[in-house]
């Protein structure tokens, strides 16, 4: 690519993430409906470029059903709330059902059933499914008020973004073995221990300024770094997931749908594995953690 050209795309990566920050950081402020509504969109939207790229890689999801589903997931943890726990195992159940009774008369023997209901199980539960879990994160029963549960929810967000930005730089400045080059040429092992460093670093002073002021909640420092690290972690699982699901059906980027970006899923692949890693290390870290003074 010419300057002229790499040029350009920057440019149009931070202008849509100029655009596209506030919408996300006012989604997590509002919560409520207007939180449900967003990761309903955004889920059928995740969905929508996953089936893309598993028919690209020779899949045959129930595209149209999928995003449906993808898309109710987050709105069904809205509407059952205290609920959400029972609900929990009946939503999934209920969706497999749906999906093989679809394929039954659909499909039928000879139109690949199994792969079809696998694939669409697959992309609801890795986008609106984890998605859904980023309003179980909002509703944080141990944050009390707006404040509280938007910093808790923002906090796993925040620490993906700057896993990326370590990464990024840290793996431009110092280079070395390639991470996983048969899944992501240009990832480093040098960029994967920088970005986890960042992350603690960035969790130790939103811990500081904001957790501990807004929600009353805090880590043991021990418990501060592993919760940073292992999100740091599962958001680079996430990131090489969907580079793998990408050069599997030999594609770019999940879309075209975010000029410089790519996709929704692009974006997002870190998150989607980070939230429900995160409400996990919330229960098993925040609550042994008592507050200093």
């Amino acid at each position: 690519m010419s300057g002229a050209g790499r040029s350009s795309e920057l440019v149009q990566r931070v202008v849509v993430a100029l655009i596209a920050a506030p919408v996300a950081i006012g989604m997590l402020w509002f919560g409520g409906a207007v939180l449900a509504a967003g990761l309903a969109m955004v889920a059928a939207v995740c969905a929508w470029e996953f089936f893309r790229i598993a028919r690209a890689a020779g899949g045959a999801p129930f595209a149209r059903l999928g995003i449906v589903l993808a898309a109710v997931v987050p709105l069904a943890v809205y509407a059952t709330r205290l609920e959400v726990v029972r609900a929990g195992w009946q939503l999934p159940a209920l969706a497999v059902l749906v999906l093989a009774a679809v394929a039954l008369w659909r499909r039928g023997s000879d139109g690949r059933p199994i792969d079809a209901i696998a694939t669409t199980v697959l992309g609801v539960a890795y986008t609106g499914g984890t998605l859904g879990v980023g309003y179980l994160l909002r509703s944080y029963p141990y944050a009390i008020g707006a404040k509280a549960q938007f910093a808790v929810v923002l906090f796993p967000v925040l620490l993906c973004w700057a896993t990326d930005i370590g990464a990024y730089f840290v793996g431009r400045a110092v280079g070395g073995p390639k991470l996983l080059p048969a899944v992501s040429p240009g990832k480093t092992i040098s960029g994967a221990i920088g970005g986890a460093v960042v992350a603690i670093a960035v969790a130790w002073m939103y811990q500081r300024w904001c957790l501990r002021p807004f929600a009353e909640l805090a880590f043991s420092p021990l418990g501060l770094i592993a919760f940073a690290g292992t999100i740091s972690i599962a958001g680079q699982i996430g990131d090489l997931v969907e580079s793998m699901c990408k050069r599997a059906a030999k594609v770019k980027d999940s879309s075209s749908l975010l000029p410089g970006h790519g996709g929704m899923l692009d974006r997002l692949d870190s998150v989607l594995f980070a939230l429900p890693v995160a409400y996990a290390l919330y229960d098993a870290l925040v609550l042994a953690a008592p507050l200093s003074p």
